[in-house]
């Protein structure tokens, strides 16, 4: 398996271009994220640059591709179990 390749890309972030290193699973969740949202990859990109705090840009994208994967599995499991009685 070779998802674990870091892959460059360029990207247009508030109008700057610049690279950015993600492994190929990140940057297939965050076309996904995009797509969902009706939004260019930049456009997600660059909101979560503007939402980070202290991270470095890609630790930003990891992180906020990780609470995307984590909100989507807790509404799965809501689903799943149904109502409560």
């Amino acid at each position: 398996m070779r998802s674990g390749i870091v892959v460059a890309r360029s990207v247009i972030i508030n109008g700057h271009k610049t690279s950015v290193s993600l492994e190929k699973p990140f940057w297939e969740e965050c076309r996904r994220i995009a797509v969902g949202r009706g939004m260019t990859l930049d456009e997600l990109l660059s909101l979560i640059d503007a939402e980070r705090a202290h991270a470095n840009l890609a630790s930003a994208i990891r992180l906020y591709v990780l609470a995307d994967v984590r909100s989507n599995a807790a509404k799965t499991i809501r689903r799943e179990r149904g109502p409560r009685h």
